[in-house]
């Protein structure tokens, strides 16, 4: 119930983010300059260093990284509340993994807190739409509008998602791929989804979401957790699982990489590197 309200609230939402973009668009006056009481440009852009998705990736929702080295992602969505967010950022830091968040714009505006201490933290960022809808029922220039006022608002708190994206829900198809590509950005679904976000409420426990990882743990495996808490159960399986998950995950011989590994020719060239920290780090 919970997942089909926010569908149904989120596709409704699009037509708006179209609306207010073209505002945006329009309210520049022919010499470029913004028109009295439009937003001026983020405050803190973030300096992008980003390169091109390989050209082999167009046109897919990668579910798994192209790697026979035994590496695995952590992958965050962030579209609701943060309620996890502290303790995972705390779990991550700890055990020096890399991850990937992917963050909404409604995100960023209702748990500003959390969105700040993702960005912060140094981890990867993606886009997840502005409203969260379902990308199969937009038009192609409502999937436009979604990825640039994301991307307008994540740019806002210094963070810079290009080229990674994540569709809400998984919900795509070829015509949505197709759109997503043609505005720069490479989409990114899971191999498998901890369907921590379900609750204690619905039976989910923190093993079960364990389990599921383990049980499709293989070479460049996705995995797919959230950063919020049940709305209803106040329940954090997935920030709860994480240790467990990291440390069964490394005793069966993978290492942690940033979905970054996808822009570059070796697959396994960010493993186990704290966040932002350069250089590459020897297979251990």
């Amino acid at each position: 119930m919970v997942r089909s309200t926010m569908i149904a609230a989120g596709t409704a939402a699009a037509a708006v983010v179209v609306a207010t973009v073209m505002v945006v668009l329009i309210s520049v006056t022919p010499n470029g300059e913004r028109a009295v009481g439009e937003p001026g440009p983020p405050t803190t852009p973030a300096t992008s260093t980003t390169t091109p998705f390989p050209a082999e990736l167009a046109g897919k929702d990668l579910e798994r990284i192209p790697t026979s080295r035994r590496v695995v992602a952590l992958t965050f969505d962030a579209g609701g509340n943060g309620g996890g967010t502290a303790s995972i950022l705390d779990t991550l830091g700890r055990t020096g993994v890399p991850a990937t968040f992917f963050l909404t714009g409604g995100f960023v505006r209702g748990a500003s807190d959390a969105a700040r201490a993702i960005v912060n933290s140094g981890h990867r960022i993606g886009n997840h739409s502005e409203t969260h809808p379902e990308f199969s029922k937009l038009t192609d220039a409502e999937i436009g509008a979604e990825m640039a006022f994301a991307e307008r608002t994540l740019n806002g708190i210094g963070a810079d998602p290009r080229p990674l994206f994540r569709f809400p829900y998984g919900d795509r198809d070829a015509g949505a791929i197709r759109a997503v590509n043609d505005t720069g950005y490479l989409p990114v679904g899971w191999t498998v989804d901890t369907a921590g976000w379900k609750g204690t409420s619905a039976g989910m426990t923190q093993r079960q979401a364990v389990r599921r990882v383990l049980n499709t743990l293989g070479p460049g495996q996705i995995v797919l957790a959230h950063v919020g808490a049940h709305p209803s159960d106040g329940s954090t399986i997935d920030a709860d699982a994480l240790p467990t998950i990291i440390r069964e995950v490394r005793e069966r011989g993978y290492r942690f990489v940033s979905l970054d590994t996808l822009l570059s020719v070796d697959h396994d060239s960010r493993s186990d590197q704290h966040p932002g920290e350069p250089g590459t780090l020897a297979t251990s």
